[in-house]
């Protein structure tokens, strides 16, 4: 049964005799984190399976090393399972939460309204901006300023920011106020400094050691490079937009800036790394096994690379052609696509990073108070 046509309930009783069978075998003990956590445990309440489906990184190990997988009558298949858990939980606890109907159809969703906005965006410069602006070609300092000014441009982009934020913030707080461990305050502050290197160093996308499953039985390490390389490219552009506004605030110097400045170099070197690494995650899922993926959650992750990669492609765009009479139109589209990425990342892919650092921080943790309990045992 395909999870994407799996009812809430049935998902539910799904996940939960799954992992009854897993915690029987224990044979995938070792490649993830979520075996450790499920060990001697025969009851999953859903905030449970909430928890262990972001727990889960989908590596797909336990896939390929499950003798219970089909075509044996047990028919275990917990990749895709969590997937669609996992899927399920960034829904019920998005704030507000009419926006969790979202998740059910990403693609639709985000395309028609990052669409509405780009429209909306050109439209408005289009009505607004002088012809001369718009259409001729100039790249004097304030030269952007003249298709949208910048009280408008930055008005905009912090307002979607800041929704993003604060929805995204919001869902993961009403995530960990239901899956929070039950642990002294102690174990929970010890924990924080592992559970942060595993976020960083992305450890449980190694699959216990050889890497993930990412096309067949043959593994590597190329999913969780991938991740990196798109990370620090993101983070390129991130210190190309603080520095730009350190320019434009504290220099008294407005865009666009020359090419061996700090804000386009950093602009420039981070987009073309983070393509690098959304190119190499869309490879990766592109060849990716199927069987034990949910079809819905595939599709917010192409959906989330394809959007992030537009974002970065228009902004090299806007870099390669600010001398010419297509910076203008250029410029609106590419804002058009920023904004309406900053509106759309509550109901993409991008919750699932705070919601999975919260449940390896429940991990951390509890993996702490079980050392202390141990440690007072011997002693």
């Amino acid at each position: 049964m395909s999870t994407a046509d799996t009812s809430t309930d049935e998902l539910t009783a799904e996940a939960e005799r799954v992992l009854r069978i897993c915690t029987a075998c224990m044979y995938c003990d070792g490649l993830c984190p979520v075996f450790p956590a499920i060990d001697d445990k025969h009851e999953f309440r859903l905030s449970d399976l909430n928890y262990l489906s972001n727990l889960c990184h989908n590596c797909r190990g336990c896939w390929y090393a499950c003798q219970y997988a089909p075509p044996h009558p047990f028919a275990v298949n917990l990749p895709a399972t969590l997937a669609a858990v996992r899927r399920r939980s960034y829904a019920d606890h998005l704030w507000p939460p009419v926006l969790g109907r979202a998740f059910g159809s990403p693609v639709t969703g985000i395309a028609a309204i990052v669409s509405l906005i780009v429209l909306a965006t050109l439209a408005f410069v289009l009505l607004s901006s002088p012809p001369a602006a718009l259409f001729g070609a100039d790249d004097s300092e304030g030269a952007f300023y003249r298709v949208l000014p910048w009280s408008i441009m930055a008005g905009a982009a912090g307002a979607s920011l800041l929704w993003a934020v604060a929805c995204i913030g919001l869902a993961t707080l009403r995530f960990w106020r239901t899956m929070a461990p039950d642990v002294p305050r102690g174990a929970l502050l010890r924990a924080l400094a592992p559970a942060l290197r595993d976020i960083v160093t992305l450890r449980h996308l190694g699959g216990g050691g050889p890497g993930c499953n990412d096309v067949g039985e043959r593994t590597s390490h190329h999913r969780r490079l991938f991740h990196h390389v798109m990370v620090a490219g993101f983070a390129g552009t991130a210190l190309s937009t603080v520095s730009a506004a350190i320019y434009h605030h504290a220099l008294g110097v407005a865009a666009p800036y020359p090419l061996a400045s700090l804000p386009v170099l950093l602009g420039l070197v981070g987009g073309v790394v983070m393509l690098a690494g959304i190119a190499g995650l869309l490879w990766i899922e592109h060849r990716a096994d199927t069987e034990p993926s949910d079809r819905t959650e595939v599709a917010l992750n192409v959906t989330f690379l394809i959007l992030l990669g537009l974002v970065t492609l228009s902004g090299l765009a806007v870099l390669a052609f600010r001398e010419t009479p297509a910076m203008g139109l250029l410029l609106a589209g590419h804002l058009g696509l920023v904004f309406g990425f900053f509106v759309v990342l509550p109901f993409s892919k991008a919750v699932h990073a705070p919601f999975r650092a919260a449940a390896l921080l429940r991990a951390a943790a509890e993996k702490a108070a079980a050392g202390a309990r141990s440690k007072r045992d011997r002693g």
